[in-house]
């Protein structure tokens, strides 16, 4: 992990000038704050991604299928992953994750290691490879790539005899690592139930990761523990407040585990300090009830208000939002759901369409942002963000506007990161200030952005 170090003399220089204005910053010790890696950067700044699930479910109407599935099942008549990507891209989203192997462990791609696989299907004659169409949907759309294998696999014999499983795991892994090119996140979950002969695996995470890094050393890898990217500990697309993007490795060992305690680490993560590292959020949630498709719940899918207020509790709270879309037995997204993305995008850009403060004066001093507008103007929603390239640091915050005369107090948050979304009733100011009232170590204020969301 990249750290970012701190001199005693400009610390104590920045420090003075904050005790001027009641600014209390926490020294962390020892002296540096992680920061995030170029990937991981790249990655925050993308904000949202999509999830497709998609595989033998599909045509069985099973939510976790039990591996005993015949691969003719799998036969989409009109599969074309390029309507997935573009509606993906028209909505907003920046990259999009496939389910390569769920549970069931029917694999999308034809591995050499495995009959369970689309191989061995009527699709494409037997010639088809949904990964590779996939990929190359996204790369001409411009999108990110990532790919999810489950741990869990229902159907391999070898399931449950440990090293041999791990063996066929990692063999799996360097297929789809080697075979398609730049992936751009690694998808892990803990899922780990019986396997045919009735056993649970012990799954060799260390050498999962080194597999990940040796074959794609720019992917970054997402699960429970990271280590790049942690779960945010819940299958609502909610992120907690407040949201860290630092993260003690040690609340949170391994995948699979959902105490209470671990479930509170995943949702807050943990103040920057000399043993936290820097593992950011990511939220998953689906569109409909359920992650593949069923017929049943199209009507059932979530309007474009509700996922608009996912993302305000979502990317608003520091964390990457990955909505899961699933196509249907035809291999296309349905038009219900297509529908209900194109709201989605249409309310993002009429609320975040135009910032009201793109032409305001900034002034800054230690802990503290001051912007006056060119006139006054009415808003209802703030967006702060630190420069998260130097650390996320900020504890706790007060934003005021100038009214009357005076500063009055607007909101009063806590954790700010790659962005912090706050609304209010509407006001009226041509003066806005934010405040950091703590800070875990030298405090970088980024922009704040001011809008006022369509009625």
């Amino acid at each position: 992990m990249i750290h970012k170090s701190i001199t005693r003399r400009s610390f104590l220089g920045i420090g003075l000038a904050a005790a001027a204005s009641g600014i209390r910053f926490t020294r962390v010790s020892p002296p540096h704050t992680p920061i995030p890696s170029p990937q991981q950067l790249a990655w925050q700044n993308a904000r949202m991604g999509m999830f497709i699930h998609f595989g033998i479910n599909t045509f069985t109407g099973r939510e976790w299928g039990e591996g005993t599935e015949d691969p003719a099942a799998l036969n989409p008549a009109a599969l074309d992953p390029r309507q997935w990507a573009r509606t993906a891209k028209a909505a907003g989203f920046r990259y999009i994750i496939l389910t390569a192997k769920h549970h069931d462990g029917f694999c999308l791609w034809p591995s050499k290691i495995t009959a369970h696989s689309v191989k061995n299907s009527p699709w494409r004659g037997g010639n088809g490879d949904v990964v590779r169409e996939f990929v190359n949907a996204a790369a001409q759309e411009g999108l990110g790539v990532g790919l999810y294998l489950s741990p869990w696999d229902r159907h391999e014999r070898t399931y449950g005899d440990s090293p041999r499983y791990n063996d066929f795991y990692c063999d799996q892994l360097t297929e789809l690592l080697s075979w398609y090119g730049p992936i751009m996140e690694v998808w892990f979950d803990g899922a780990n139930g019986e396997g045919p002969n009735g056993k649970r695996q012990t799954y060799d995470w260390d050498r999962i990761h080194r597999t990940v890094r040796r074959l794609q050393p720019k992917a970054l890898m997402f699960s429970d523990a990271g280590p790049d990217i942690r779960w945010v500990g819940n299958e609502e697309g909610t992120a907690g407040d407040p949201n860290w993007c630092t993260a003690d490795p040690r609340r949170v060992p391994a995948p699979g585990n959902s105490t209470p305690e671990i479930i509170d680490a995943l949702q807050h993560g943990d103040p920057p300090s000399g043993v936290t590292v820097w593992r950011p959020a990511e939220a998953p949630v689906s569109i409909r009830p359920g992650w593949f498709w069923h017929e049943a719940e199209d009507e059932k899918a979530k309007s474009g208000d509700q996922l608009f207020e996912l993302y305000c509790r979502c990317v608003g709270r520091n964390a990457n939002l990955l909505l899961n879309v699933p196509p249907g037995r035809d291999g296309l997204l349905q038009a219900g759901d297509v529908r209900r993305l194109e709201e989605f995008g249409r309310r993002l850009r009429d609320a975040f369409g135009h910032d009201l403060a793109s032409n305001a004066h900034r002034r800054r001093e230690a802990g503290r942002l001051e912007l006056t507008l060119p006139a006054p103007a009415e808003f209802d929603t703030a967006v702060m963000r630190e420069e998260i390239a130097e650390g996320q640091s900020i504890v706790r915050y007060d934003l005021e506007i100038w009214k009357a005369g005076a500063w009055q107090l607007l909101t009063r948050g806590t954790t700010i990161g790659r962005e912090k979304m706050d609304r209010f009733p509407p006001v009226i100011s041509e003066k806005l200030r934010l405040t950091v009232r703590e800070s875990a170590d030298t405090p970088h204020i980024g922009t704040i952005a001011l809008y006022r969301q369509a009625p």
